[in-house]
């Protein structure tokens, strides 16, 4: 059977879970550059795959040009009229699976990505848990590929280039001369939250250091006003919450030296540039696959696993016993202050 060579790459949402595609993306292009991928995604996520010469985007309009079955068999029709000739589901939903059903009865190879549910089940159960590392989303990725004949080495990732500055980054955070911190605080549940009061604490370690400028990373009113009162009180931090589009928020990033993240987007995000990623570990685990690409174990910093038994008490950190909602509270500020700066050495 003659091997694809314009693969349709499905991946829905979430922001993470969009970026953690780009450096399986990234090697598989530097592996077959002859293949074109088509990828289907929501608008918001086209920067992405800005730098990828052998990309076509095809926008998913799931709330209203695509929305419900009709919108989806649109879709599938809309990516069959670009001649894609094989699918790559790495998403495995609904909407993606009524696409590839579609497309793989008009004859195209199609693969479907495996999330591992038993495994994970296994790791987050309360009775007879078994904690070990799964294999990381990354992989699980790359396995689509390699059914579709496109075996991939995840140890062959070239980082995402720098990105210039454009007039509204600039005014916004000046020429970078100092050593540059981002700190992505926020994440979805408050089970996977650094409070705040110990963020500040981080905060005002490295403000003491003349050398860091500061970066927070945010969204929505609320996050900018509470990261705002950092701003106001630290003369080293610059508060982007609401200040910058989507593309200059990734241009920003991909110029920090170092990220402190929750297990949330932001940390996949500086991945895709290559910055090393600080990531604080509340009742998920990064054993359940989902660590940002490329990162040592050791720039995971986790809740003590001793004092709270249960962890990882669910793969996406919405489901925790209600006293489990501080763990992240034995991760001491000081202690993310020691990795910062035991990074920063290693870059030197």
């Amino acid at each position: 059977m003659k091997k694809p060579t314009n693969i349709l790459v499905i991946r829905l949402s979430a922001m993470g879970d969009v970026a953690m595609i780009v450096p399986v993306l990234s090697i598989f292009s530097e592996t077959y550059p002859e293949v074109q991928l088509t990828i289907l995604s929501r608008a918001f996520f086209k920067p992405f795959f800005q730098d990828f010469t052998n990309v076509v985007f095809l926008e998913a309009d799931v709330n209203d040009k695509h929305k419900g079955f009709m919108g989806l068999l649109k879709l599938s029709k809309e990516a069959n009229s670009l001649e894609v000739d094989a699918v790559a589901d790495l998403h495995n939903i609904i909407r993606s699976k009524v696409i590839t059903l579609y497309l793989k009865l008009l004859g195209k190879k199609t693969a479907t990505l495996n999330k591992g549910r038993k495994e994970k089940k296994s790791l987050t159960r309360v009775k007879n848990k078994t904690l070990k590392q799964l294999k990381t989303t990354h992989q699980r990725y790359a396995d689509v590929f390699e059914t579709l004949g496109f075996p991939i080495d995840l140890t062959n990732f070239k980082p995402s280039p720098k990105k210039e500055y454009n007039k509204n980054i600039l005014k916004l955070v000046g020429k970078k001369n100092k050593i540059a911190i981002g700190i992505a605080p926020f994440a979805a549940y408050k089970s996977k939250m650094y409070p705040l009061e110990l963020i500040k604490k981080v905060i005002a370690d490295l403000n003491k250091e003349d050398q860091y400028q500061i970066v927070l990373f945010g969204g929505g009113t609320k996050e900018r006003n509470q990261l705002d009162t950092f701003e106001n009180e630290f003369t080293s931090v610059i508060n982007t919450a609401g200040k910058l589009n989507f593309t200059e928020e990734l241009a920003l990033i991909s110029n920090l030296d170092v990220m402190i993240s929750m297990d949330s987007g932001n940390g996949h995000l500086g991945a895709m540039y290559g910055i090393p990623i600080i990531s604080l570990w509340g009742v998920t685990h990064p054993f359940a696959g989902f660590a940002p690409f490329g990162q040592p174990n050791d720039n995971s910093l986790l809740a003590d696993n001793n004092k709270y038994t249960l962890i990882p008490t669910s793969i996406y950190g919405n489901n925790y016993p209600e006293e489990y909602e501080n763990a992240m509270e034995t991760i001491k500020p000081e202690e993310i202050v020691k990795k910062v700066e035991s990074v920063l050495k290693l870059k030197k």
